[in-house]
């Protein structure tokens, strides 16, 4: 379901990392309720699982693992898999329950389902990420018509870092079954302590049940809570009752993702099958987390909606959730209702944050681009915007908790601004810090987050304050940092206040605990996107900053990226998502247009290996979409930059009856450049549009494109608020 609590799947074991459970490879180890989609660092959830098994079962504890028969079948709302014991897992789902349907082998000496309590998806990495099992207990009583377990398991870690959290579980199966309980003699190992017909087992050590049915045919029903197994249990009473058919649950499940999801952009140029492919799949997969678990929020008692599973805003700030924004106001409304709510009740918002526990921060507090964001496009409803301002001020002013993260241990990466010392003493971050180059750039466009609420709210000194502390990006920024007949970059400083010598091609281990974490200096030196005026003069003007953003997109200047033709350019890694529509600031419209077509056109397809990188939930598909749909946002802004759209017509579900409605004449496969534009029926000659244009109250966009450049934008270059002439 959109956004939903279950996502039922397999989890296989290859020796590697199975960050959302499957792998087109491997064995299976289990089929559990709840996964992550498109995240990546190390595993996450992997519980709440069965694992059928033919014949007698001498020690459930011992490896049940089972390869495939054939290929794995799976479409919206439905799953199966052939195992190569001759039984067939077919699976359906709901918002908080799951349904498996099990086919033995006629010729099976038993039919058997193992409830392995202590299963999770384990992590190879060796980073100290990988998810434990902390104890747990099950309970198997007989029903009128078959039997009933119900339980819980504790487990921490994962990619977040989390402490201890539990899940509850009810599980049905509605037919006649024996079954014996299980106890190991360790939160691991397969060693039997106990295994005997005992309803019941409590303890930190390894436990479950094993049933055991006549039948060849088996169905069970689970519900998972966060509350309470009897909440479980009322969540697959209520979702999943007795006597449903798997193709109920799979049309039930095809009609929530038509009518929530897929619906909210439509088109009648059905020409291209790819791309029809590449648009319904990039929405299906940006709408899978976060996850609504309003209601099964175990940590405090609130009257506003809870939204978990946040996989990162360092990822999702650039252009995701701006998309959720406009495809999902309601929910939207929701998810930054309970940021606020999570500032409330923990002290800071979330950069990410995942069974229920924030971390990890990669950079910035991202939450407050995400906030700002939502405030300049009129987000209202029932947010209170002066708790959602003071929870961005914790941000910007409340340096948090040392959590000694082995990854980086010079301060925070649970929460907030770690290097918040430097960056208020200096007006910038020093290498005392991880990350600080990276961190710099990120803390200054949180800084003008705050501005736009501050101003917005009429905070007029906090808003020239932190207008004042966007711009101090520009303290680290190294004239003499070269590469490729450019100077000046983002660099690194030493405690002492003096830049470091640094290659711009090159950011070492590009990790925690280094200067720029996961992009290159060359890739962050744009990424001033509040302040681009002032970027374009640091770099040279106008025609130098052109040229340098020609040399990122030039084939075989990087010495890695080889799955990019070796360009600077990493269509694969957020720093770089927002680079090539920079062009539009230097008046070339149709560069950003060719280097953003070029990327999705040879980087996106609707197949398993059909992105540039990990999805980074969604991360990936919503920059894709932006581009199908002709537009890109600026975080924190009003602004949309231009491109080229990718259909005949589309048209745009915002809600309340409003629509965006765009249509093209004259486009082809290679005839993509824009040759005139309205908007609302008016001539447009300026390569970006705001909110109040389109969106605020609907509107139409109307392109002719042709095959060559042609200079239609002749009106006023995009803003650059942060700008002082601005």
């Amino acid at each position: 379901m959109p956004f939903g609590m279950v996502k039922l799947g397999p989890d296989l074991y290859t020796g590697s990392d199975s960050y959302s459970g499957y792998q087109s490879t491997g064995s299976f180890v289990g089929f559990s309720l709840l996964h992550e989609s498109g995240t990546g660092g190390a595993p996450k959830y992997g519980v709440v699982s069965q694992m059928p098994a033919v014949g007698t079962i001498d020690n459930p504890l011992e490896d049940q693992s089972v390869n495939r028969s054939t290929a794995d079948v799976s479409r919206l709302g439905y799953y199966k898999s052939s195992l190569s014991n001759d039984v067939t897992v077919e699976l359906g789902a709901t918002a908080k329950a799951g349904f498996y349907q099990y086919q033995f082998s006629g010729n099976a000496a038993a039919s058997n389902i193992i409830v392995d309590v202590s299963h999770v998806l384990p992590s190879f990495r060796g980073q100290g990420l990988g998810q434990n099992y902390l104890g747990g207990n099950i309970s198997v009583t007989k029903t009128n018509s078959g039997i009933r377990y119900t339980g819980s398991g504790s487990y921490d870690n994962g990619w977040n870092r989390a402490p201890s959290w539990t899940v509850y579980f009810c599980g049905y199966f509605d037919q006649e079954a024996t079954f014996k309980t299980f106890l190991g003699n360790g939160s691991s190992g397969d060693v039997l302590q106990d295994y005997s017909t005992a309803s019941s087992q409590n303890s930190t050590s390894r436990l479950g049940a094993v049933f055991t049915f006549d039948s060849a045919n088996v169905t069970s029903r689970v519900g998972v809570s966060f509350i309470s197994s009897d909440q479980a249990c009322a969540s697959v009473d209520a979702e999943i009752p007795a006597g449903t058919s798997l193709e109920t649950l799979e049309n039930n499940v095809k009609s929530a993702w038509n009518s929530q999801v897929l619906s909210k952009i439509t088109t009648t140029d059905t020409s291209n099958t790819t791309r029809l492919q590449l648009l319904y799949s990039s929405l299906f997969h940006m709408s899978l987390i976060p996850t609504n678990k309003t209601g099964e929020n175990p940590l405090w008692s609130s009257s506003e909606p809870y939204y978990d599973d946040i996989f990162t805003f360092w990822d999702l700030h650039r252009c995701t959730t701006s998309l959720f924004h406009i495809l999902q106001p309601v929910a939207y409304e929701e998810f930054i209702r309970s940021l606020v709510d999570i500032w409330k009740n923990e002290g800071f918002l979330p950069d990410a944050r995942s069974s229920f526990f924030n971390g990890a921060t990669q950079g910035g507090s991202n939450a407050d681009n995400v906030l700002a964001d939502a405030y300049v496009k009129g987000v209202r409803g029932a947010i209170n915007w002066g708790d959602a301002y003071s929870a961005m001020v914790t941000d910007a002013e409340t340096v948090p908790a040392n959590n000694n993260d082995s990854r980086d241990r010079s301060s925070s990466t649970k929460e907030g601004r770690g290097a918040l010392p430097d960056w208020i003493d200096h007006g910038y971050i020093t290498t005392k810090y991880g990350r600080s180059v990276s961190r710099a750039i990120e803390y200054a466009a949180n800084d003008f987050g705050l501005y736009q609420v501050a101003k917005g709210l009429g905070k007029v000194d906090d808003a020239q304050k932190y207008l004042n502390r966007s711009r101090n990006w520009r303290n680290q920024w190294n004239p003499n940092m070269t590469a490729l007949g450019f100077s000046g970059f983002l660099g690194p400083i030493d405690e002492d206040g003096n830049f470091k010598s640094q290659d711009p091609l090159s950011c070492g281990g590009c990790y925690w605990g280094d200067a720029y974490y996961e992009a290159l200096p060359f890739e962050y030196s744009f990424n001033a996107h509040h302040d681009i005026e002032k970027l374009v003069e640091l770099a040279g003007g106008n025609a130098t900053f052109l040229a340098r953003l020609e040399k990122f997109f030039e084939g075989g200047v990087s010495s890695g990226n080889s799955q990019f033709n070796h360009t600077l350019f990493n269509p694969g890694n957020e720093p770089s998502f927002t680079t090539p529509y920079l062009f539009h600031f230097v008046g070339r419209q149709d560069l950003s247009v060719k280097q953003s077509r070029y990327a999705a056109d040879s980087y996106y397809a609707p197949t398993p290996g059909g992105l540039p990188g990990n999805s980074d939930a969604g991360a990936m598909e919503s920059w894709v979409l932006w581009s199908m749909i002709g537009l890109y946002p600026l975080t924190g802004q009003t602004t949309f930059l231009i491109g080229s759209p990718w259909f005949s017509n589309l048209s745009i579900d915002l809600g309340s009856g409003k629509r965006l409605v765009i249509t093209t004449t004259g486009g082809g496969p290679q005839s993509y450049y824009v040759q005139s534009l309205k908007v609302n029926g008016r001539n447009w000659n300026k390569s970006w549009v705001t909110w109040n244009d389109i969106f605020a109250k609907g509107g139409k966009l109307e392109f002719v494109l042709g095959s060559t450049p042609k200079n239609w934008a002749t009106g006023a270059l995009p803003p650059s608020p942060a700008t002082e002439s601005s």
